[in-house]
């Protein structure tokens, strides 16, 4: 088929960067995606795309595919934003993209519009140059990754799966470089396993122990066993696994009342080294040993993954190289992200984008010299994928 020019590479010298500030000024607050995956619609249907809206609830979900063949290489990624915080402490509208010392400053400019941007322009691109490229290309966006992840990437995921559709490469536009653009990749993350431990006793008068059962005091021998313990020594990708207390809370507020509970919320990151369920049963196994009383809720916010050194890795790590010199670091670090999803219907799911280091803060910025890069990368990558032999 004929394809439209690409309307910004016609007419601009950034197309990149005029699109990730088209898309900062759209006020995308999680779960909202206001109008985004519209203005990303437009880009891709001239293309050649099939475009299927899977909204659910509040959530804006978007699958867009070009091809039928495999490989299917997939760029995912989400349009929401974290809240502003204070306006006051921004030095700017942060809905206003603004351009000054080499940065431009907005919300979403880091995590994750630019990279969104870059997606569309990497394909026009690539598309100009390979229009009969092997394979398919898709993009699986979302409004809901900010928030409670739950009518998102998930969710097309599972409608994917209902369909017998897999993916066999995905790039998620995570911002994953440190100091430099292509620094560091993602090829996996550790699993999220949250625990809500509520440890009974008996609540009396602080001056009669005896007749009372202080719960705190039951707790604390169990307590410094789990943070004491060295759970696993990690793997050629990931850091050991770690156990954190994020919140405990007891008492009444009065000094002289014994409590009658204390609650504790915990979370486990954790590498494939571990099951859940041998994290559970290791938990439950200290307290049973200790003689507590307790409750305890589990929430699984997500698996670990890992793509190792091959194709998509090489691909990636390759494109990066070409075009900033770098050789790229791989790493695991870091929270969760919806490749955890992803990678229920993909074999290698990857995440790079832009520096990471203003992500959710007040005057989040990208560096206006990575912006343009970023979508060679990505071009360059399809590129080593896709292109025709």
């Amino acid at each position: 088929m004929s394809l439209s020019p690409p309307r910004d590479r016609a007419h601009d010298a950034n197309p990149t960067l005029t699109l990730a500030r088209a898309l900062i000024t759209r006020r995308s607050v999680t779960p909202n995606d206001a109008g985004c995956l519209d203005l990303i619609a437009t880009r891709l249907a001239p293309l050649g795309f099939s475009l299927e809206r899977m909204d659910h609830g509040e959530t804006c979900n978007l699958w867009a595919r070009r091809g039928s063949g495999s490989p299917v290489f997939c760029f995912a990624g989400h349009t929401d934003v974290v809240p502003t915080g204070p306006l006051d402490q921004w030095h700017s509208d942060p809905f206003e993209p603004v351009e000054r010392d080499g940065l431009m400053y907005g919300r979403g400019a880091a995590d994750m519009k630019t990279s969104l941007a870059a997606f569309v322009t990497a394909i026009e691109a690539f598309l100009a140059e390979h229009p009969d490229h092997r394979g398919s290309i898709a993009l699986l966006l979302t409004s809901d990754e900010e928030g409670d992840a739950r009518d998102g990437t998930i969710k097309v995921v599972e409608t994917l799966a209902s369909r017998d559709e897999r993916l066999d490469y995905c790039v998620v536009g995570e911002p994953t470089s440190v100091s430099r653009l292509g620094d560091m990749i993602k090829n996996g993350r550790r699993g999220s396993l949250s625990g809500r431990l509520t440890v009974r006793g008996v609540q009396g008068h602080i001056a009669y122990p005896h007749l009372a059962r202080n719960p705190i005091h039951v707790l604390a021998p169990a307590l410094a066993e789990l943070t004491a313990t060295r759970w696993d020594e990690g793997n050629e990708y990931f850091p050991p696994t770690s156990w954190q207390v994020s919140n405990i809370h007891a008492g009444t507020g009065a000094s002289n009342v014994i409590p009658g509970s204390v609650e504790l919320m915990f979370n486990f990151r954790f590498a494939p080294v571990h099951t859940v369920d041998s994290l559970k049963q290791k938990v439950q196994e200290v307290l049973d040993r200790h003689g507590v009383e307790y409750d305890l809720v589990w929430n699984l916010s997500g698996n670990p993954f890992i793509t190792p050194r091959g194709t998509l890795v090489n691909a990636v790590s390759e494109a990066i190289r070409g075009v900033t010199a770098i050789d790229p670091e791989l790493s695991t670090t870091g929270g969760t992200s919806d490749g955890r999803f992803i990678a229920a219907i993909c074999n290698e799911v990857v995440e790079f984008g832009p520096v990471n280091a203003s992500i959710h803060k007040i005057d989040e910025h990208v560096a206006l010299d990575a912006v343009e890069p970023l979508a060679a990368i990505y071009q360059a990558t399809l590129q080593n994928l896709l292109r025709a032999d």
